[in-house]
């Protein structure tokens, strides 16, 4: 994976074979920010990332400078990996948190700018993902929740959904609550 924009544009970060995750594509990744970026000032956001997996779209906001960013994921690998890789790159603002994120949720007293959720496509709960981040107020005002997904699920009769893109078989649903 590579960083596309900010302070480290083009830096390559090579994340341990054995985590189990699936890393958003540099090309839809690129498309999501030049959405982000005609949405918000990158620099003002809090922004929460859950499911980090391999930090990398944590790694995006720091570079280009976002506020304060929390990565959350439960497998310890893949908080270790992006703690470590954090530290080296001297992004001070970026913080990790091992948690299981339905808990997370549940729990935490936080509230973001941004919320970017890039759970494993086969989750089970993965549908209810936009209803439990709204219902327990982890967006702050103007807030929205960013949920990366694959094509077996459709939300687009969801009360809150703002807007659907899709670049091959990633799917991003913008969720805004009214």
């Amino acid at each position: 994976m590579r960083i596309i924009r900010g302070k480290y544009r083009g830096k390559r970060i090579v994340a341990p074979t054995r985590l189990p995750v699936r890393p958003t594509t540099d090309f839809a990744k690129e498309a999501l920010f030049n959405i982000i970026e005609n949405m918000f000032h990158i620099e003002q956001l809090k922004v929460l990332d859950l499911f980090c997996g391999t930090g990398n779209i944590s790694f995006e906001f720091a570079s280009r400078g976002a506020e304060d960013i929390l990565s959350v994921d439960k497998h310890f690998g893949c908080i270790r990996f992006v703690f470590d890789t954090a530290k080296s790159l001297e992004f001070d603002q970026l913080r990790t948190y091992k948690a299981d994120a339905f808990k997370f949720i549940e729990k935490t007293e936080e509230s973001f700018d941004l919320i970017f959720a890039d759970p494993p496509y086969a989750l089970k709960n993965l549908s209810a993902l936009p209803d439990l981040i709204i219902a327990n107020n982890l967006l702050a005002q103007d807030g929205i929740l960013i949920l990366e997904h694959g094509d077996d699920i459709q939300f687009e009769n969801h009360p809150n959904l703002l807007m659907h893109r899709k670049y091959s078989s990633v799917n991003f649903s913008f969720f805004k609550p009214e």
